[in-house]
């Protein structure tokens, strides 16, 4: 008989948490129960699952004693304050926010680092990493193991719900009134957004490196489990509701075999490869699936130990909520 396990979602009602309880459904997930939660002025909404309308519970006075698995998608802050009491009930945490530092909470892939998982012991707690490093952890482990990675340097193109329904409420409300015609004053965003690229999505540090940058480089690193390897990461807004779009370039110790990387991205499972002489997209291919589209993987120009490719992934459904279901389907078959 197959075992089931209470499960909570905090963060239920953003678009992240929505995702997770959507997939929860979507892969059968041995949930005996599926406890919603959230915060403030969300808390007493329905969202349905398997047929039923479930009530969204008070972060504030849930007990976390009354299920086995926890996931955070209501932001770090939230993650910072309630994951100790979390562990302290005996739950099993997985955080898509990054709250904990990874000595505490260690970044997962399950096509990555499965393996990071037998070190550890209940309570467990783990990080499902940001949605680019997702993406591009996912097609780096992928390269064949001849090639030895120096230096990775990427310019992460993201969508505005990485910024929560927010993000998307901004940039479709500056999009009608420019459509329309009318003035606006930005609101979450600093300038306009609409048909508008811009160079940061966070405040940068005293180097003018962005928190995301530095924690994509970070998570990379760590993933891969390269902490020699060298990363440079720039973050931009890109007027696009959903999907991340990453152009890479990375440098290796000798010449590629682009034969042996095509091969090897091919035979990935959590890719697929779009054949030179094509290119995926964010819209037209990535958003709603649950794998990583991969194109435009050439040389350099003239260092043949030079490879760039092209990346599109749906950074809510793949890049945050599939991930994490994952970790908690390797935990509950290994490890709960």
């Amino acid at each position: 008989m197959t075992r089931t396990f209470e499960i909570a979602v905090i963060g239920a009602t953003g678009s992240v948490g929505e995702a997770l309880v959507q997939l929860l459904e979507e892969r059968e997930f041995p949930a005996a129960n599926l406890h919603l939660v959230a915060s403030g002025e969300s808390a007493g909404r329905s969202l349905s699952y398997k047929g039923k309308n479930l009530r969204v519970r008070d972060l504030e006075t849930f007990d976390f004693a009354s299920v086995r698995l926890v996931f955070f998608a209501a932001g770090s802050k939230v993650t910072q304050k309630y994951a100790a009491q979390a562990g302290a009930a005996g739950c099993a945490v997985i955080d898509l926010a990054a709250g904990l530092p990874s000595e505490q909470a260690p970044r997962v892939i399950p096509e990555v680092n499965p393996d990071v998982l037998a070190g550890l012991t209940a309570p467990y707690l783990l990080t499902s990493p940001s949605a680019p490093s997702i993406a591009l952890a996912a097609v780096l482990a992928a390269l064949p193991e001849q090639i030895n990675i120096r230096r990775v340097i990427v310019t992460a193109c993201l969508a505005v719900s990485s910024r929560g329904r927010e993000g998307v409420s901004e940039l479709a409300r500056q999009t009608a009134e420019l459509l329309n015609g009318r003035s606006f004053e930005p609101q979450l965003f600093d300038r306009q957004m609409a048909f508008n690229l811009l160079a940061q999505v966070d405040q940068g540090d005293e180097q003018g490196h962005g928190v995301l940058e530095r924690q994509i480089a970070a998570e990379l690193k760590e993933l891969l489990g390269l902490p020699q390897l060298q990363v440079a990461v720039s973050c931009i807004q890109a007027p696009v509701f959903f999907g991340d779009s990453l152009s890479v370039s990375l440098q290796a110790e000798s010449a590629i075999d682009l034969k042996q990387v095509y091969a090897a991205l091919d035979a990935a499972p959590a890719l697929e490869l779009v054949e030179l002489g094509d290119y995926p997209t964010a819209v037209g291919d990535a958003v709603g699936q649950d794998v990583v589209y991969v194109g435009r993987v050439r040389a350099g120009l003239a260092d043949p130990a030079e490879l760039n490719l092209w990346i599109a992934s749906d950074n809510v459904r793949k890049g945050a909520a599939l991930n994490a279901v994952q970790i908690a389907e390797l935990l509950i078959k290994h490890y709960l």
